[in-house]
């Protein structure tokens, strides 16, 4: 038997197709039920990522919820499956089902801090401490706790537009951290034993600058 919910509300949407674009209206959100979505922000031809979206994730509720144009693009990262929600099929959600909007509202807190440390992490002046505290917020962002690894996915060119740096200046304190043991690549992602590791790499890196 097919999933009714999705047989009513389902989309699957290929690789390179565009959700939504900056700017436009917005009349919909899309529940990622597989696959993954890329958010980002265009400006004198460079794209920004602002964050990659995987199952159980949803992205252009802002729209919907408040009336005001698309603030990012939307495409789709890897092959998905969605589901399209409008404006009243998410209120008459939200009415009926009390623990859809606690999940709603816990996510857009979550998005609202995430926003407000990416702030943080672009205020640092030096290169090596914006990579380490962006790790820390993407590592925080996927639900890390303390005592536990946590896999992200390995991607440097979103982390560079991330932290506002060139590929090859990431790749170069990723490799540090590697060394030093605060990071490990497997399979396409990174995993982070200790997410605290890297404020102590980061402390010796500073210390080493002092006497260049």
């Amino acid at each position: 038997m097919g999933d009714p919910l999705f047989a009513k509300y389902g989309k699957s949407a290929a690789a390179g197709e565009v959700l939504f674009r900056a700017g436009e209206s917005g009349q919909e959100m899309f529940v990622v039920r597989s696959g993954e979505v890329r958010v980002f922000l265009a400006a004198k031809g460079v794209e920004k990522t602002l964050a990659l979206l995987g199952p159980g994730e949803f992205v252009g509720e802002m729209s919907l919820l408040t009336g005001q144009p698309r603030s990012a693009t939307a495409v789709v990262e890897k092959d998905a499956e969605l589901l399209v929600v409008g404006a009243r099929v998410l209120e008459e959600m939200i009415v009926h089902n009390t623990e859809i909007a606690l999940r709603l509202m816990r996510k857009l807190a979550r998005r609202l801090e995430s926003t407000d440390s990416l702030v943080r992490v672009l205020l640092h002046r030096d290169g090596n401490e914006r990579i380490i505290e962006n790790l820390k917020r993407l590592a925080k962002m996927h639900g890390w706790k303390p005592g536990n690894s946590i896999k992200i996915q390995a991607d440097p060119q979103a982390m560079a537009e991330q932290v506002g740096l060139g590929v090859d200046e990431v790749n170069v304190v990723l490799s540090r951290l590697i060394r030093a043991d605060a990071l490990r690549e497997e399979e396409g992602a990174w995993v982070i034993a200790n997410p605290e590791k890297l404020d102590d790499v980061l402390r010796f890196l500073q210390i080493k600058s002092q006497f260049k």
